[in-house]
């Protein structure tokens, strides 16, 4: 019941503040840049739509912590290590969204700046939970810690850009990251410090596509995108089952796969393997409509999800 009413809370909070955001974003004039040689369609309709609609994601975050710290036992250091990754990263988003909006341009963080400011966050965040607690594919199966290491901070590194390049429709990247949650409630054995994050997860991606579904009203921006992806990543790597990752971020590692496939593709062998990645700009071109694309590729993520979690829960049953 508790668990139940916190959801609740946090949800109508996000709708909430979410409606108040949005006109302080219109009244600012802090709008959706488009790329330039992105899709016509969308210069056309979502330029004027606000950005940076992720901020009240922190807030969400933070009321979080007040069930938490009423309903169960949870230490502030578990809490701290939980929460840097998803707020250090929401840090780079809002620079990186920051830029745009003071330059009124689509181009934010130079690429390897922006990488470089991922790797100073996530490996001392990474070299914090592997050497304060381990990393566990699962129960019983710790990644020795010079693997460990580099391989969270590479799986951080890419989930945080995998979001951000699955935001590029109207309650596309909300949605799956809502199935996500959702699906690391239903099968990951959270303890209370972790259970509470994951449910303040699912009503804000909930509570903001209130918002954020065709036609958007607002966009969550790299600010946002970066929030989640962090979530996801700390979720994983606390909850004893990092091989978790793989199925909760499915369609988020399907998009951020078409992209490696196009650059590669056009870089070596000077040519196109779709029409434009990521993967759901290449269906917008052959047709498709943008609630169709958002609703195929949800289903497509939500069976990602159930299929892997029952290939790896597999893995595990044979293991013991």
């Amino acid at each position: 019941m508790i668990y139940a009413l916190s959801w609740a809370f946090l949800f109508f909070l996000q709708i909430f503040c979410s409606k108040i955001w949005i006109a302080r974003l219109h009244q600012w004039r802090v709008v959706q840049i488009q790329k330039s040689y992105g899709l016509q369609s969308h210069i056309e309709t979502k330029s004027s739509t606000p950005s940076m609609g992720g901020v009240v994601f922190l807030l969400i975050g933070i009321a979080s912590l007040l069930p938490e710290a009423v309903f169960s036992e949870t230490r502030l250091s578990n809490a701290a290590l939980f929460w840097i990754l998803p707020l250090g990263s929401a840090s780079i988003g809002f620079i990186d969204d920051w830029i745009k909006l003071t330059r009124k341009s689509s181009e934010g963080f130079p690429s390897l700046y922006k990488l470089a400011a991922q790797i100073l966050l996530t490996v001392p965040w990474s070299c914090w939970i592997v050497f304060s607690q381990g990393l566990s594919l699962w129960p019983g199966v710790v990644v020795p810690a010079l693997l460990a290491v580099p391989l969270l901070t590479i799986v951080s590194i890419g989930m945080l850009n995998a979001v951000n390049v699955t935001d590029g429709l109207d309650g596309l990247a909300a949605g799956a990251a809502l199935f996500s949650f959702i699906g690391a409630i239903v099968l990951l054995p959270l303890e209370s410090f972790l259970l509470y994050p994951a449910l303040a997860g699912s009503a804000l991606c909930a509570g903001f596509l209130w918002h954020n579904a065709h036609p958007a009203k607002v966009f969550m921006g790299d600010i946002g995108s970066h929030f989640l992806a962090g979530m996801l990543v700390a979720l994983c790597a606390h909850s004893e089952y990092f091989i978790a990752v793989i199925p909760l971020g499915f369609l988020f590692g399907v998009e951020i796969v078409s992209v490696a496939m196009q650059l590669i593709a056009i870089h070596c062998f000077k040519r196109k393997v779709f029409r434009m990645s990521p993967l759901h700009h290449h269906f917008e071109l052959l047709g498709w409509s943008e609630t169709q694309i958002v609703t195929r590729f949800w289903i497509i993520h939500g069976a990602g999800l159930a299929f892997l979690a029952l290939f790896v829960q597999g893995i595990l049953w044979k293991a013991v």
